[in-house]
């Protein structure tokens, strides 16, 4: 009877000699089968456990030779986080570098972390509403866990379609929450804006007689929320487009055409979504500051960089915004988001035409009308004038 092979391995390969003289020195290798691959690591012969680099490569090797795909079509034998692999390979390079990534992708990643600590293990057949229900507890949120619950269903609707298992497996999904509605009023803005662009960053002294004494320096490490702020006001942008808004056309990136004045807001190379991002004249104020922006060299090649670099995410700084400008600290509702709200809301506010302010914002009439249709000053402006109004006297005709 044959043997089962082990699988890939460590092993110390011994030095190798010529004509007594060293030409190899020892090092740990990953055995497979009849097949050796030298990881690079020197072997001392004192070590009894490969080091951590070691180790690190026949992960990544295991990892390369490793194929989700080649599993059982039975939901029986399937894993949940082979599913969740198939779709994190399916929808973002793994070799593309993390400075590389999209937000987007950036999120992926972290969602299928989440999902995998959680459902990693499970077989597909166990899915039911109290696994997902046990996942909600694990979530501070309920609208984060279900649109992690979403993210899962998708995954296993890709796998499904990919003919990668036959049967129907079900995904529970909590109840959605109430929408958001909080937005912010012109002088709210502004006040984030000033406290952003004007606050300076406090060290504390750690040597010398001044020990523990607190200075204020020359630093100004919130200037980019304020620009941030204000695209996100006058355009109402979602958070991704505006952090990855560039001078340059370049891939995964959304464009800015300083000459015309447009914003293209859909990043470069990125598949039409129904979130819309059509492409918006940028109103004259925010264009002259993005044009200063650019002839002073604040921006570099994006208009929202931190230390001449794009930014990846502004929700921590943004937090700390809202705390110094003192809005909404105990409620903690103001994110990023809110800047989408805010424009909408300013448009109904000041009478501008269902169909152009849905155009600008890049979202369907029907969802404005819903969401921000009672800020307009003709909302049941007819019921309103009806409900007062005389009732109208029969004329008789003689």
């Amino acid at each position: 009877m044959s043997r089962t092979g082990q699988g890939p391995y460590l092993r110390r390969r011994a030095a190798r000699f010529k004509d007594g003289k060293l030409y190899q020195k020892s090092v740990w290798v990953i055995r497979d089968g009849s097949s050796e691959f030298s990881t690079g690591c020197l072997a001392n012969p004192s070590q009894q456990k490969a080091p951590v680099p070691a180790q690190r490569a026949l992960g990544e090797y295991i990892s390369r030779q490793y194929n989700p795909r080649n599993t059982s079509n039975d939901i029986k034998d399937i894993d949940v986080a082979d599913v969740l692999l198939v779709y994190l390979n399916d929808h973002i390079d793994q070799d593309k570098p993390d400075e590389d990534k999209t937000s987007q992708e950036r999120h992926l990643e972290q969602s299928i972390g989440r999902l995998n600590d959680f459902f990693g293990g499970k077989m597909l057949i166990e899915m039911n509403t109290k696994l997902c229900q046990g996942y909600v507890k694990t979530r501070p949120g309920a609208g984060g866990a279900r649109r992690d619950l979403e993210m899962l269903r998708a995954a296993i609707n890709h796998h499904s379609a990919e003919n990668l298992h036959y049967g129907k497996v079900s995904v529970w999904l909590p109840e959605k929450g109430d929408a958001r509605e909080r937005w912010l009023t012109r002088n709210e803005a502004a006040l984030m804006i000033w406290k952003a662009y004007r606050y300076r960053e406090v060290q504390t002294i750690h040597v010398g007689p001044n020990k523990g004494q607190q200075v204020i320096t020359d630093r100004r490490p919130l200037r980019h929320v304020a620009r941030f702020l204000l695209i996100g006001c006058y355009t109402g942008t979602r958070a991704s487009a505006i952090a990855s808004a560039a001078k340059k056309k370049a891939e995964g990136k959304s464009f800015v055409d300083l000459e015309n004045g447009v914003y293209y807001r859909k990043a470069v190379g990125k598949k039409k979504t129904k979130k819309r991002q059509p492409p918006a004249p940028i109103p004259p104020r925010l264009l002259t500051h993005m044009r200063r922006w650019d002839r002073l060299g604040i921006a570099v090649e994006h208009f929202v960089e931190y230390n001449g670099k794009p930014v990846l995410s502004v929700k921590k700084a943004f937090r700390k915004v809202v705390k110094l400008a003192e809005i909404d600290i105990s409620e903690e509702n103001v994110t990023p988001h809110t800047l989408r709200h805010t424009a909408a809301t300013w448009l109904m506010q000041r009478g501008v035409n269902l169909w152009t302010a849905a155009g600008y914002l890049g979202m369907t009439v029907e969802v404005l009308e819903r969401t921000y249709g009672h800020h307009h000053p003709d909302h049941l402006a007819e019921a309103v004038e009806g409900i007062t109004a005389k009732k109208a006297k029969k004329r008789v005709v003689a």
